[in-house]
């Protein structure tokens, strides 16, 4: 089935607006279905092929032909060198912003997110240990809709935790890279970022692939 989003335009002036209106407003449990069924073929073929099934997908929904998934990763260089290229009052607020995260999630961990025992009267060790994780995956929206904050949002509260290595996937369409999203991944100390997206993205995340 191919799903097709096309505009249309309603007028309140109308009789049938109430209708015209509503109908526009739920997606019909076809359509719910037909989504959920395609999205599963993703997830298993990336779980079954790795590399070549992001690819795949990489050329067909973001026409971004590429021979490797090296040719799809982001190196840090060019993280840094988006950083550098964009305007000073740009690079000022993410900094800022990056730092007013930090801050944030660095009280948030002393209040409640640290390890700490004690033993009561009894003798019993009680208490709690946090152990972060090695590895962790973030998703950020690319292409027409592209938020640094959301980058900014996700790494760091991973880095304050101990995260040892942190993921970056941004859908990249035709290539089109956001600047402010790569900054953003160089400020907030991205390990790794790939010019992947939609569910093949989420789907390497979560498996893993050769090369993720």
């Amino acid at each position: 089935m191919n799903l097709v989003a096309s505009p249309a335009r309603i007028s309140t002036a109308s009789s049938t607006f109430e209708a015209e209106f509503q109908a526009r407003l739920h997606w019909s449990a076809a359509t719910d279905a037909a989504i959920e069924h395609r999205v599963a073929d993703i997830l298993a073929d990336v779980q079954k092929r790795g590399d070549a099934a992001v690819l795949d997908y990489t050329a067909r929904f973001d026409g971004l032909d590429a021979a490797s998934m090296s040719a799809l990763e982001l190196n840090q260089a060019e993280l840094k060198a988006a950083f550098e290229a964009i305007p000073a009052a740009q690079s000022d607020a993410l900094q800022a912003a990056a730092q007013r995260v930090r801050n944030y999630h660095e009280a948030q961990k002393k209040a409640n997110g640290e390890s700490r025992s004690y033993r009561d009267e009894h003798g019993s060790l009680l208490g709690q240990k946090v152990t972060p994780l090695d590895r962790v995956g973030i998703y950020v929206p690319g292409g027409k809709a592209a938020y640094p904050s959301s980058v900014l949002m996700n790494a760091i509260p991973a880095h304050v935790a101990g995260v040892g290595e942190i993921i970056m996937v941004v859908p990249t369409p035709k290539g089109e890279k956001n600047a402010l999203v790569l900054a953003a991944a160089y400020v907030a100390g991205v390990t790794r970022a790939f010019t992947i997206g939609g569910a093949q993205a989420v789907a390497a995340l979560a498996y893993g692939t050769q090369t993720v």
